[in-house]
């Protein structure tokens, strides 16, 4: 594995001063702002024409496919690249502002396809392969794509005005292999703007329906740098343990269960390419298959969602594998309640925890943990990354709040998607309206999210706003009551919705007048396990 370089056009930056350093919180009393106190790391000067990939080809990494346990080093992988972006610009004619929808299970294709597309500033837009046509129209009429690159069982769910090359077919091989045998030139180099759009990845926004997420090449450049920094900072925090020697800590190895057209896939892909590691890309998740990679490839580092979390914790599967090597895994995609993280560390004691917080409109990650120290943080989603501010905004008087208060949470960094307009692709695609309401004219995303920061900086998820059960004139949070069922045991998995609408039951009638609202569960007992109804009151009612 190559050693990581410095791009020679790195250049050193903060995010704005005004913040008194004694501050544990990052809290700035004079503007009512958190900043990160993370060391801003380096981003090369913004007017330079530069794309995510040539940024990460400046640097290093290494592949690998759990399926088939076929390898790419790094120069094989950025030479696969090039060959196929020639293939792309000469034979399908795409140029920078296309679009590409692509629509496929996670392979060693797919990281391939990202990273050729972008090198020439054609806009990839990763969709879930197992959509339905209706969604698909919709998609396609958000991202108007110039072609669609997909798996043979999904080129009959699209519209069929959308031209599609096969992944896998004669003719896609072609496209990369023609310039490997000397039949396609190199593209030319071509000048993409780091503003220009990179990506649409697809989210249900802040609110409403499936919108169309414009992220920018600079988006995606200032999350590798935020990633490289706190990358380093664990980096150092593990290798000094109380005054003992340096560890060297093994080469990191990232196994990837998760979807790559899902943000928090697509983010840590790209970050780990440029970062000189290795990625084990899975087709889909599978927890014997889990287990079997995390054996077989000595994985350091997963990156999963909390429902993983909690079947490896309580799953006999991940008990019979050699698990030894695994030091971190990496948590995303919603809170990993205090209880569930305690219980996992309690099963996996060597394994640190990373909790982050991020959101498709920030490119990923605008929280996260760097070290054993924050690991420890059980319940936070870790301090705010580099160059991130973030206010806490009452969402009755529109203050902004200090430490300890509950409020919106509001964001500001190079990672936020833009809400004004710099081309046809910008914030929520075709929904100015969206836009608007949710990124301020001063660049704050609004995201949706009851949160609240404590004394020492770390960020606190209490729920999504608009999920909130209003009980008795109270506000109650479904993940509080979801962690307490997690908690248990008993249980494989929990969700908890509010009832809003009359229902017969044999001792309740909903909604209740007085209540308004009432939290209700839906709980998944463990194989043989004989948890009854009345058992799931009396966890919950000595919690709450």
């Amino acid at each position: 594995m190559a050693a990581q370089r410095r791009p020679p056009y790195a250049s050193s930056g903060g995010d704005g001063g005004g913040v008194d350093r004694r501050s544990r919180s990052g809290f700035c009393a004079a503007t009512r702002t958190f900043h990160s106190l993370r060391a801003a790391g380096t981003l090369p000067p913004e007017e330079l024409p530069l794309t995510v990939a040539a940024y990460a080809f400046s640097l290093a990494a290494v592949l690998g496919a759990a399926a088939t346990g076929i390898a790419v080093s790094y120069p094989s992988f950025v030479a696969w690249v090039r060959s196929l972006a020639g293939g792309l610009w000469f034979s399908l004619g795409l140029r920078p502002g296309d679009v590409a929808l692509v629509v496929t299970p996670s392979g060693l294709d797919v990281p391939v396809l990202y990273f050729a597309l972008m090198s020439i500033g054609v806009v990839v837009s990763p969709a879930n392969p197992a959509s339905s046509p209706d969604e698909y129209a919709h998609q396609v009429r958000l991202s108007r794509p110039a072609v669609a690159f997909v798996a043979p069982e999904v080129a009959a769910r699209l519209p069929r005005h959308v031209s599609c090359v096969v992944i896998g077919s004669e003719v896609f091989d072609r496209l990369a292999s023609a310039a490997a045998a000397g039949g396609t030139a190199a593209p030319p180099a071509v000048a993409v703007k780091q503003s220009n759009t990179a990506a649409l990845l697809y989210s249900s926004g802040t609110t409403g329906r499936v919108k169309a997420v414009a992220i920018t090449h600079r988006n995606l450049i200032a999350q590798i740098s935020a990633y490289n920094v706190i990358r380093e900072t664990a980096a150092r925090e593990a290798t000094t343990n109380a005054g003992k020697p340096p560890v060297p800590a093994p080469a990191a190895v990232t196994l990837f269960p998760l979807p790559l057209f899902h943000v928090m896939g697509f983010g840590l892909l790209t970050r780990t390419i440029s970062s000189g590691e290795t990625a084990v890309v899975m087709h889909r998740f599978d927890l014997a298959a889990t287990a079997r990679a995390v054996e077989r490839y000595r994985v350091t580092r997963l990156s999963a969602a909390p429902p993983v979390v909690v079947v490896l914790t309580k799953s006999d599967e991940s008990r019979r594998r050699d698990l030894s090597s695994l030091v971190a895994i990496v948590v995303g995609g919603a809170p990993l309640g205090r209880e569930v993280a305690q219980r996992f560390a309690a099963v996996f004691p060597s394994v640190q925890i990373v909790q982050s917080y991020g959101l498709t409109e920030s490119t990923g990650p605008v929280a996260s943990m760097a070290g054993p120290e924050e690991s420890a943080a059980y319940g936070s989603a870790g301090k705010l990354t580099p160059r991130v501010q973030a206010k806490i905004v009452d969402t009755v008087t529109g203050e902004a709040l200090g430490p300890g208060r509950r409020g919106e949470l509001w964001i500001r960094g190079p990672v936020v998607m833009k809400g004004k307009r710099i081309s046809e692709l910008f914030g929520y695609v075709g929904d100015s309206e969206a836009t608007a309401a949710t990124v301020t004219p001063d660049g704050w995303l609004k995201t949706g999210d009851l949160c609240y920061f404590s004394e020492d900086g770390y960020l606190y998820i209490v729920d999504r706003l608009k999920e909130l059960i209003k009980y008795k004139g109270c506000q109650v949070p479904p993940a509080e009551l979801e962690h307490i069922l997690q908690s248990r045991p008993e249980i494989a998995d929990a969700a908890v919705v509010p009832v809003s609408f009359v229902m017969e039951h044999a001792r309740y009638r909903y909604p209740d007048e007085e209540a308004g609202q009432l939290p209700m569960a839906f709980v998944v007992r463990q194989p043989g396990a004989n948890l009854t109804e009345q058992q799931v009151m009396n966890c919950v009612a000595k919690h709450v």
